[in-house]
């Protein structure tokens, strides 16, 4: 067992221990902290996301930094609220008693979060589990390196050894934290890493929450605005480079609209992006080499209708469009996530629920249509993470609605106050005077069963 990892987890488990967290005042302290620390740090953290994504200053601060700010926001206007005991209606099996609900943290909690999305992804959790009363260790992305390295140098600044600490390196030192117990984990990434994830935490019972991916679908059916719906599903597709687990990962396209709707996907890609996107400071970068070379094979042997350049060196790859004519592609078997977008064609819309069924509890699901009954039918009829009609990846900018997958694509939920909850153990408990002591629960049973029956099917 690694000595320095034993160190800072037992420095955690100490400072839990000695309760510290548990003021609310403290809490509260420690995010007005972090969020006057991310403020002077702005300049930095945009340059960190520009040299491991390419990220742009605009799309930095959209997706990014400004979704810190608002988690840390909402926290502090709510903390109080959200950490007061709650009274609840008594039961009259229980009279005469108060009982009440009170928020908990779970104690010591590891945070394994993606390159992606480096800084909100690392951060928003971690304001939930401060906010809850939690100590967190957090084992940032190695691939975002230069993000991972102002990760730890706002929050050393902001935070005691043994509350937040930051572990840097590989998917080695994200299996030797697995070795140790933790009170709760927190990870995002992908499926099959998921699944060790899990498998490591069931060894203690640990709770998790996994925030994983999935094939999305995005279906436009042929009542739905040309023009809108394009414009919506390129930006969703390709901001960040469509290294965005909501992002759609195929679309299925009525027959009617199909070309219609093509032409005006690559007019929109032009408009966005310039007829020249290698060129465009609006367009970011493929994280890694193996992450290229990955998305170039997926182009084997098919049809692209636009794009399909790349450059190593630069790690700039177009934003490209491709028709699907066989389902067993090697493009259809796995998230894409990447700046490719494979259309299929339907003229049945059973066809349509056949596919959604074959690409099962997506982390998102969207669909674009006129007809806004027969759309919520639609999402209402499928399991997934989270969704949309007519827009894409919006619904993750809403604090008031929980974000989390389903199934393969996740368990657990998070975002606002939900974030909160998913830290927090909420634990019940009545108190009742020792005056009076009603007789009607204990043995003997036999002189009051049929009054008691009468009691008991009273209040239930």
């Amino acid at each position: 067992m690694d000595k320095s990892l034993k160190s800072t987890i037992d420095n955690q488990k100490n400072y839990f221990k000695s309760k510290k967290t548990y003021n609310v005042d403290f809490r509260i302290q420690k995010l007005k902290d972090l969020l006057n620390e991310i403020k002077s740090s702005e300049k930095e953290i945009e340059l960190a996301l520009f040299n491991d994504l390419g990220k742009s200053k605009g799309e930095s601060y959209l997706t990014e930094i400004h979704f810190v700010y608002s988690e840390i926001k909402i926290a502090l206007r709510n903390l109080k609220k959200w950490t007061k005991r709650k009274a609840v209606k008594s039961t009259l099996l229980n009279f005469p008693s108060s009982d009440y609900i009170i928020a908990e943290p779970y104690g010591n909690t590891l945070h394994i979060s993606p390159w992606n999305y480096p800084f909100q992804l690392s951060i928003a959790p971690l304001i939930g589990a401060i906010a809850a009363g939690n100590t967190v260790l957090l084992k940032p992305s190695e691939y975002s390196e230069q993000t991972s390295q102002i990760l730890n140098k706002i929050l050393s600044s902001v935070f005691d050894k043994g509350h937040v600490d930051v572990v840097l390196g590989g998917p080695d030192i994200s299996t030797k934290l697995l070795e140790f117990k933790w009170d709760y984990i927190f990870f995002t990434g992908s499926v099959s890493v998921g699944k060790i994830i899990a498998k490591a935490a069931a060894t203690n019972l640990t709770p998790t929450t996994l925030e994983l991916g999935g094939k999305n679908p995005c279906i436009v059916d042929e009542t739905a605005s040309i023009k809108v719906t394009a414009k919506r599903i390129v930006w969703g597709k390709f901001t960040n480079c469509g290294q965005t687990c909501i992002a759609p990962d195929f679309l299925i396209v009525n027959k009617k609209i199909k070309n219609d709707l093509i032409k005006e996907l690559i007019a929109q890609i032009i408009k966005t992006y310039s007829d020249d996107v290698i060129k465009c400071e609006e367009y970011g970068r493929i994280i890694s080499d193996k992450h290229m070379k990955y998305l170039n094979s997926l182009l084997k042997n098919e049809k692209i209708l636009h794009g399909g350049k790349f450059d190593m060196n630069s790690k700039f790859f177009e934003p490209t469009i491709v028709e699907v004519e066989n389902l067993d592609s090697k493009i259809m078997e796995d998230e894409i996530f990447g700046p490719i977008l494979p259309i299929i064609e339907y003229s049945d819309f059973k066809e349509v629920d056949e596919l959604v069924n074959k690409y099962s509890h997506p982390l998102a699901l969207y669909i674009f249509t006129n007809r806004s009954e027969f759309g919520k039918k639609f999402l209402e009829s499928h399991p997934f993470g989270g969704g949309a009609i007519n827009d894409t990846v919006m619904h993750i900018a809403n604090d008031r609605l929980p974000f989390g997958g389903v199934g393969q694509s996740g368990m657990g939920k998070y975002h606002g106050e939900s974030t909160f909850d998913t830290f927090s153990h909420f634990k019940p408990y009545i108190s009742k005077p020792l005056w009076i002591d009603p007789p009607l629960r204990y043995p003997p049973f036999k002189n009051k069963i049929s009054f008691l029956k009468k009691i008991l099917n009273l209040i239930s």
